[in-house]
C-alpha cells in the first residue's frame, strides 16, 4: 500500500506526533509511506527510517493547489491526517483516497474517534485516538527523537567546557514567540536569585528569546540563544536537574529529555498542551484544571506567584 500521513507543523505539535508518527511506521512496515510536512519541520521527521519526507510552503492559494495536485498524482490507498485542519480537510475531501483518517467524526474523514473533540484531553491523546480507530497500537507518551553520536559529543564538550559534569544546572525559559508575549511569565528574574546559590542556570531559545535572555544572563546565568539545534537541546535536557519555561516549542522540545520540566500556564489550555508526559508538573493558577477547552477561562501571567513555583520545586524535593 501507499500511505500519506500530514502534519504540516507547528513545532511543538510536530515533536508531540513523532512518537504517533512511529506507531503508523511500525504498523505499516511493508508498505510505501510518505509524510507531508512543512519546510522547517524536515529535520524533526529526519531520523525516521523508511519514511520518505515531502514539503510545500503552507501559506498561499498557489501552494495548497501544489500540494493538493501532489496529494492526487501519488494515488494514495490511506491519508492519516494527524493536522486535521480546514486546509488539510479540504487535501482530504479532493485527494481521491477512500480510507481517510482523522480527528473529525464527520466528513471528510471515514476512519475517526467516535466523539467529537472539545479539547478534553491533551493533543498527543487525541493523535492516539485517530491510529487507535485505524487499529494501530497506540504510542506511549514519550516523544521519538532519537540522539546520533556526534550530538552527544558536541553536548559533552558544551557541558565540559562549562564545568556542568561538576555542578547541578538548570535550565530556563523565559520567552515565548514574538507574537504571543503574553506567555511570558514576569518573575524569571526573581526566581534567579532564589535558585542561583543552587544551581548553575542556562537560559536557553531562540531569536524571538534573544533579549530577555541577555537581560536576564547579566543577572546570573549562562545566555545560551541559538546554541543548539533541536536535538541538541534536547540532549543537553537529559543532564539538567530540571527546567522551567513557558508554554512554548523549546518546553516541548526539552519534553523529550524525560527531565523534569515545570510548564508555566497562563492564557493557554495546559491540559491540552502540556510538555508530553509531564502533567503533574504543570503550574497554574487555574487550580481545576479545566476538563475542556469550553470550560477553560485564560489567565495573565502575573498570577502565577513566585512562591507557586518555589512551592512545586520543594513539593518535588529539588530545593
Amino acid at each position: 500500500m501507499k500511505i500519506l500521513i500530514i502534519k504540516l507543523g507547528a513545532l511543538g505539535d510536530a515533536i508531540i506526533a513523532t512518537a504517533v508518527i512511529k506507531q503508523i511506521l511500525e504498523h505499516h512496515a511493508a508498505d510505501n509511506i510518505h509524510l507531508l510536512t512543512s519546510p522547517p519541520f524536515i529535520q524533526i521527521f529526519s531520523h525516521f527510517d523508511k519514511l520518505q519526507i515531502d514539503s510545500f510552503e503552507r501559506k498561499g492559494i498557489f501552494n495548497m493547489a501544489r500540494s493538493l495536485i501532489w496529494i492526487r498524482k501519488n494515488k494514495f490507498d490511506r491519508i492519516y491526517d494527524l493536522q486535521s485542519n480546514d486546509r488539510t480537510r479540504i487535501f482530504c475531501s479532493l485527494s481521491g483516497c477512500s480510507y481517510l483518517a482523522g480527528n473529525h467524526p464527520h466528513f471528510p474523514y471515514t476512519v475517526h474517534p467516535k466523539k467529537a473533540y472539545a479539547g478534553e484531553c491533551h493533543s498527543f491523546d487525541r493523535l492516539n485516538q485517530i491510529i487507535e480507530s485505524a487499529n494501530i497500537i497506540p504510542a506511549q507518551a514519550i516523544p521519538h527523537l532519537p540522539i546520533n553520536k556526534s550530538t552527544i559529543n558536541k553536548v559533552n564538550h558544551w557541558l565540559e567546557k562549562h564545568g556542568f559534569f561538576h555542578k547541578p544546572f538548570i535550565i530556563l525559559h523565559a520567552g515565548s514567540s514574538l507574537k504571543n508575549t503574553k506567555k511570558r511569565w514576569p518573575y524569571f528574574k526573581e526566581l534567579t536569585c532564589k535558585l542561583n546559590n543552587l544551581f548553575a542556570i542556562v537560559w536557553v531559545g531562540g531569536n524571538d528569546d534573544a533579549k530577555i535572555n541577555h537581560a536576564l544572563s547579566t543577572v546570573d546565568g549562562i545566555d545560551a540563544t541559538n546554541q543548539f539545534n533541536i536535538f541538541e537541546l534536547a540532549e543537553l535536557g537529559k543532564h539538567a536537574k530540571f527546567i522551567i519555561a513557558n508554554d512554548s516549542a523549546p518546553m516541548h522540545i526539552l519534553s523529550c529529555s524525560q527531565t523534569p520540566i515545570f510548564g508555566l500556564f497562563g492564557p493557554t489550555y495546559p491540559r491540552r498542551t502540556h510538555a508530553l508526559g509531564q502533567f503533574i508538573n504543570i503550574i497554574s493558577s487555574d487550580k481545576s484544571l479545566a476538563r475542556n477547552d469550553l470550560e477553560f477561562k485564560p489567565s495573565d501571567m502575573s498570577s502565577i506567584s513566585l512562591n507557586m513555583v518555589l512551592d512545586k520545586l520543594k513539593e518535588n524535593k529539588l530545593i
